[in-house]
């Protein structure tokens, strides 16, 4: 499995994800994807997927153009992938938020539907402006996920929340 996490430090100064996008680890990254192997990007990480074309839209600056950093409520749409297969399909689940550009935008909403790609959508508003409030898209195969909210943050009570731990223990399986 590869997990390409978030933390602000892949060229968010250029365009989320931009100068990520271009290193030389991103063809092994590709290749990897490319044989059915799990890949997990987790905010800044989610970015950089979408940069990449290993998953459909980007995310974009928010629709206010302010950072936002809170709890969420969110739906899981799709337990088809490895990060999601332990969850139950519309569970309600409560994750941290955290970016600056994290509103996702596609041109192909429809085949998202379609195709049952959308992984993780807000559940009490639409804090970024996000088309549908999505906040998670996988690939066509599933095996690569690009979610905003960070399930890291939400493994344990101590942290306010565990529901986040399903998306390890969901790859573990």
């Amino acid at each position: 499995m590869v997990i390409i996490p978030g933390g602000f430090s892949y060229g968010d100064y250029l365009r989320a994800g931009s100068i990520a996008g271009i290193t030389p680890i991103i063809n092994a990254i590709k290749e990897f994807a490319q044989h059915n192997n799990p890949v997990l990007g987790i905010c800044n990480g989610a970015q950089i997927l979408g940069e990449i074309d290993l998953v459909p839209g980007v995310f974009i600056e928010n629709e206010n153009a302010k950072f936002i950093c809170e709890s969420k409520q969110l739906k899981v749409n799709t337990t088809r992938t490895p990060f999601t297969k332990l969850y139950d399909k519309n569970e309600i689940i409560n994750l941290p938020i955290a970016h600056k550009e994290g509103r996702y935008y596609t041109d192909n909403l429809e085949q998202l539907y379609d195709n049952d790609q959308i992984v993780l959508t807000f559940e009490d508003g639409n804090p970024n402006g996000s088309m549908d409030a999505i906040t998670g898209v996988c690939n066509y195969e599933g095996n690569v996920v690009a979610v905003m909210p960070h399930p890291e943050r939400a493994v344990e009570e101590l942290l306010r929340s565990k529901d986040g731990l399903k998306f390890f223990e969901s790859f573990l399986d």
